[in-house]
């Protein structure tokens, strides 16, 4: 465990001027909540004579019941119904969810004239842009022609709305022979049989060759110096197949790949997109599993594909090679927004240091050290300096509370919570957090912290880039349970914290595509797990997402990792995303510092989650000493000087 003493001075959650909102903004009773709330239960049914019209009539939430009235009429109502009630509800997300039906519906209904004067630009989803491109091939082919291809251009089925679309390409031309053996080698490198089988019927006798090199190269991909350099009819298939063919072959065995791509490139004409996809592949793993023999070439593609993720990643390499000069070399490549980043300032600092030039090195590290991060912060510790919050002031005035209180988007928000439809009070909020000006979003974020609304008030700094704003992106919300388990279980507070915000941005509701549940993001076997151990019965799916049982099975979780790695919190942090048994692993690999540990972290997810977590911790504590920054120390001296490798593995 961290020896440094936890300080726990928080100020009281809200003042008590705070505590009372202003009348217009209670969240007071509407006389007609009751029956909104039948009726949009109603509507939601379509029983539309069990919804009293004049009870509802001058509700808030009234243009809700019409979503369900007008969308249960399409396709047969007008465009002009449609729009009228587009720009009626223009500030509330049932304008988009409006116009997103009235597309599917016109486009399933083939009224292709109607769809376009509801459509604003591509919609969003596979099947309202298929519909949206067929539509189109009346009034601008051309467009038609290019957005449907692309839809083509895919590995994988796509929705049974876009066969019109396809169906007037092909028969147009737009969609040829070329196009289909693209997709079949799309379908191939996706292991998609089945449409393999079902595109090569549909090509004709002079793409024999073509289909026959591909089985071929199914059999063996070492077969792929050996097969013919041009590729169905005018070698317009060649493209396709050896950029599918090098995609399996770099990712089996990337130093084979590459020596056949040097013999087959001189030769290949193809064209430069296809090149692009290969020789970014070839450099991305070569670089990734550190294929030595592959550097040179490596070294000298990587300016050409001119691509910053890869120029940070051969960093990465030179970091972890402890070539400094190369690290300077290659920083110098990073375009100048990427590289005032306070990561790369610290990274050359760290390169100039040990290059013997201390007075450049002081230089980087102080530019780093006026940013807010976990390399700004490590930046600030190297020289002994506060760190930088960089807070910004969220005052806002009377007059401005009230004018946010009468918004329209809030006061729907409200009565949706009042009559129980909390997700759609949050799209509600989220939608108008995205839409307004940023003062405006600021009245918005302070309204949300006197509503003690946690993870709407972080989420509204997010949609409104309030990125300084830290009060409200870190809120004290749940801090006694943070507080009180965290000594239960010997944890730093401020880390359960840290992971709390990066898990769930502190929704205590948010659930992970994966499972993950609750402010911590905790996994119900985990839960179990942990429950069990803690002699406490099983929350089940749900009790998980109580706050208080989250903290509790969370802190307990990552105090297992505190003991596994012997109080270390990099460690410990790393492995609650990325599981104890990849860290281990990490740790065996060999000696090195904090720093350079977790710089060396192969999941950039993870990557990213440690810096984020420690950087997120060090603002909890400082806000939680009033916004003073002294004394707070993102690492202990033993995170900051030890050595990371096998004997931070506790014995079990």
């Amino acid at each position: 465990m961290p020896n440094t003493p936890f300080r726990i001075p928080w100020k009281p959650l809200l003042t008590a001027a705070l505590l009372c909102l202003p009348a217009t903004g209670q969240a007071q009773p509407g006389d007609g909540d009751g029956a909104m709330r039948d009726a949009l239960q109603a509507a939601r049914a379509k029983d539309w004579s069990a919804i009293d019209r004049a009870a509802i009539a001058d509700h808030a939430l009234a243009g809700y019941v019409d979503y369900h009235r007008l969308k249960a009429r399409l396709p047969g109502t007008s465009p002009n119904e449609v729009n009228a009630f587009i720009d009626a509800n223009a500030d509330s997300p049932l304008a988009g969810w409006m116009r997103g039906q009235a597309i599917s519906a016109y486009g399933e209904a083939g009224r292709y004239r109607d769809l376009l004067a509801v459509a604003d630009g591509e919609p969003r989803g596979t099947a309202r842009q298929c519909h949206y491109y067929a539509a189109l091939l009346g009034s601008d082919p051309a467009t038609a022609a290019e957005g449907g291809r692309e839809l083509w251009r895919a590995g994988h089925s796509q929705p049974d709305a876009c066969d019109p679309l396809f169906n007037t390409l092909r028969a147009r031309g737009e969609i040829g022979p070329e196009q289909v053996w693209e997709r079949l080698t799309l379908a191939w490198q996706a292991g998609e049989t089945g449409m393999v089988g079902y595109l090569g019927r549909q090509l004709g006798d002079d793409w024999a060759g073509a289909r026959a090199a591909l089985e071929r190269l199914d059999d063996d991909l070492s077969a792929i110096t050996r097969v013919p350099s041009c590729i169905g009819p005018d070698c317009r298939g060649s493209g396709a197949l050896f950029a599918a063919a090098m995609h399996d072959y770099t990712r089996a065995d990337t130093q084979a790949a590459l020596a056949a791509w040097r013999r087959l490139s001189p030769q290949l004409a193809i064209d430069e997109a296809h090149r692009h996809e290969i020789e970014h592949d070839l450099a991305f793993y070569s670089l990734v599993r550190d294929v030595s023999p592959n550097r040179d070439w490596v070294d000298g593609v990587l300016p050409r594909l001119d691509d910053t993720d890869l120029t940070v990643l051969r960093i990465r390499v030179a970091l972890a090679d402890r070539d400094w000069a190369d690290v300077l070399a290659w920083a110098d490549r990073l375009p100048a927004e990427e590289a005032s980043d306070a990561r790369w300032q610290y990274w050359q600092a760290r390169a100039l240091e040990q290059l013997g030039d201390d007075a450049g090195a002081n230089a980087a590290y102080a530019r780093a050290a006026e940013q807010r991060s976990f390399y700004g912060f490590a930046a600030a510790d190297h020289l002994g300096q506060p760190y930088a919050l960089n807070r910004a002031d969220t005052s806002v005035d009377e007059a401005r509370r009230r004018d946010i209180a009468a918004m329209p988007a809030v006061q729907r928000t409200e009565a949706l919570l009042r009559i129980g439809e909390p997700g759609l009070a949050s799209s509600e909020w989220y939608a108008a957090a995205a839409r307004v000006s940023s003062d405006r979003a600021m009245a918005m974020a302070d309204y949300a912290a006197r509503r003690d609304w946690p993870a709407r008030l972080v989420q509204t700094t997010i949609a409104a880039g309030l990125w300084d704003a830290l009060e409200w992106r870190f809120p004290e919300a749940y801090r006694d349970d943070f507080l009180h388990w965290g000594r239960r279980h010997d944890v730093d507070p401020y880390l359960l914290m840290g992971i709390a915000r990066r898990e769930s941005a502190y929704n205590p509701e948010a659930l992970s595509p994966v499972g993950a549940r609750g402010l911590m993001q905790l996994m119900p076997g985990t839960a179990s797990q942990v429950s069990r151990q803690l002699g406490m019965a099983d929350p089940g799916r749900y009790g998980v997402l109580e706050p208080s049982v989250n903290i509790r099975l969370g802190s307990a979780y990552i105090g297992e990792m505190m003991d596994r790695y012997r109080g270390n919190r990099l460690a410990a942090t790393a492995a609650y995303n990325a599981g104890p048994g990849r860290v281990d692993s990490w740790l065996r690999d060999a000696p090195q510092q904090f720093d350079l540990f977790v710089e060396s972290i192969p999941f950039r997810e993870t990557r990213r989650y440690v810096q984020a977590v420690m950087a997120y911790r060090v603002i909890f504590e400082s806000l939680a000493n009033g916004g003073n920054t002294r004394g707070v120390a993102m690492l202990t001296p033993a995170e900051r000087q030890g050595d990371y490798d096998r004997s931070l593995l506790a014995r079990r």
